[in-house]
């Protein structure tokens, strides 16, 4: 690529204009006089080739980027941009196209769209290859440019070409270059790699989109510094036009981007803010989320506050919808807390709506699919209360199952979906045998067990009192008054009345105790 020396007319023509003009007779011998514009071209184009060093530091910039963004980690995303060595064939297209010398263009070019495939396999592969592949915020901020975008990319492309054009420093703005362009390469691999194809169109977009940006700019400034091909004022100022009307083309739809975005953080705001206001000043939003792609906009929501400031989940759903006049689907998770209780219970709540933003905010569909397993039903038999994080369901007959089965499957599933109060009702059938040792009044091991089935099934049955042989009617004996068959049965009303049944008085029947249902008039 040599830069051809400027034609008489040229000289005759644009000169004399120019030197009427003070400022661009100083700039034309001041600032374009003191660039050696031979020697910048020839670092370009000996920088701006396909070369295996080329290659091989792209696809391993790339690499360390797609890391840095399945980590979510700043720093090893920066540390990829320094190593990035995009810059010389981008460069290369710009003042390519400053000289009309299109096949410096179509090299550069080669080089550029090369490098970028090598870069988008090797990171797809490693994302393919990794036990991590959730979309993380790193990725998230690489997929919808916008008009801050195109003005991060134009900012560096005027640095780095300033840089180059002058001899200084053009290593480290190579970075701010590799800054718009590397992080959106690795995530178009990461896309492709999970086949996600919101994140892969928005990545390439915003690839693209910088590289034109840059790639432009570059060719305005190495015009303005002088390097360009002989050519009539007329050709100068329809390039001109050209670049500039590029530049309003690519930045206007940014611009909508750009003012979806403030409209979408000024709703989160609002949501924040009203939801602040019903749940008072001691309450805290621990986690707020707002899905735009879905119809209506989901809100997702984790509040802890104090028990008296609980909301209905569907009046603070049509409040939001007043406020901000269109449809929401809201799911809030609210994590209430007694202040009475200290900061014991404090730190349970808070632990639990950690948990909460942990698993996503809303856990609710995945403990209902939980539950219906082990409850051996369908998903449509299950009764979900978010605003209480309670899940209800009745139990389907399993085979060779007896109400201890089912008393088991309750506690595995609660103990599975901390947080949530499970309610697996059992078929009705006979309660369990309570077996006391020979010669003893104590509940407990196998004995108490089936006192706390029983408990437990009355409960599920909404029945609120069970029948226990051997305990008198009237006044209740002292114990060490009474027989063993009487203490046995005043041992179990004990537990009984402890989880919130009655003990009604029946006739004892035999050595062993079995409660029964009261019978109804």
């Amino acid at each position: 690529m040599n830069e051809a020396p400027q034609a008489e007319a040229d000289r005759s023509a644009g000169r004399r204009v120019s030197d009427r003009i003070p400022l661009a007779r100083w700039w034309r011998i001041a600032v374009i006089g003191s660039v050696d514009h031979q020697k910048v071209i020839d670092r370009i184009v000996d920088e701006s080739g396909l070369t295996a060093r080329y290659l091989f530091m792209t696809t391993m910039s790339a690499g360390i980027a797609v890391l840095g963004l399945l980590l979510s980690s700043p720093a090893v995303v920066i540390g990829a941009m320094l190593i990035s060595p995009l810059m010389g064939p981008i460069l290369g297209v710009g003042f390519g196209l400053a000289l009309f010398e299109f096949d410096e263009v179509k090299r550069a070019l080669t080089a550029f769209l090369l490098g970028s495939l090598a870069a988008v396999l090797f990171t797809a592969l490693i994302v393919l290859a990794s036990p991590l592949q959730a979309t993380t915020s790193e990725i998230l901020a690489r997929t919808r440019p916008n008009l801050f975008d195109l003005l991060v990319a134009l900012f560096a492309a005027l640095a780095g070409t300033f840089a180059i054009i002058r001899g200084r420093g053009e290593a480290i703005v190579g970075v701010a270059i590799a800054t718009a362009l590397m992080p959106p390469l690795a995530v178009v691999g990461y896309g492709l790699a999970t086949w996600n194809l919101p994140v892969l169109t928005g990545s390439l977009a915003l690839f693209g989109t910088n590289f034109f940006t840059i790639a432009l700019a570059s060719t305005v400034l190495a015009r303005l510094y002088g390097f360009g091909h002989h050519l009539t004022r007329k050709q100068t100022l329809m390039q001109t036009g050209v670049l500039m009307a590029a530049f309003v083309a690519m930045s206007i739809p940014l611009a909508f981007a750009l003012g979806q975005i403030a409209r979408e953080a000024l709703f989160v705001n609002q949501v924040r803010s009203l939801l602040s206001g019903r749940f008072g000043t001691e309450s805290r939003i621990t986690q707020l989320d707002v899905d735009f792609h879905q119809r209506p906009w989901t809100v997702r929501a984790v509040v802890v506050a104090p028990r008296s400031q609980a909301q209905s989940s569907s009046a603070l759903q049509s409040s939001l919808q007043d406020e901000t006049g269109r449809d929401l689907d809201l799911h809030i998770n609210q994590i209430l807390i007694d202040p009475a209780q200290g900061n014991a219970a404090q730190r349970a709540a808070l632990e639990r709506a950690n948990a909460a933003a942990v698993d996503g905010v809303d856990r609710s569909e995945e403990v209902a699919d939980l539950v219906s397993i082990a409850a051996g039903v369908s998903r449509e038999n299950i009764t979900l209360d978010r605003e209480q994080q309670r899940v209800v369901t009745a139990a389907a007959p399993l085979p060779g199952a007896d109400l201890a089965t089912y008393y088991a499957l309750e506690r595995r599933a609660a103990a599975a979906a901390e947080g949530w109060a499970i309610e697996i009702v059992p078929p009705t059938g006979p309660l369990p045998q309570i077996d006391f040792a020979d010669g003893s009044d104590s509940l407990e091991g196998a004995a108490r067990s089936a006192a706390l089935q029983s408990a437990w099934a009355a409960r599920r049955w909404n029945v609120p009192a069970l029948q226990v042989p051997g305990l008198p009617a009237g006044e209740r004996p002292d114990v060490d008054d009474a027989g063993l068959t009487v203490r046995r049965a005043l041992a179990i009303a004990t537990l009984l009345e402890a989880q919130g049944v009655r003990a009604l008085p029946a006739p004892p029947v035999g050595s062993s105790v079995r409660l029964a249902l009261p019978e109804t008039p």
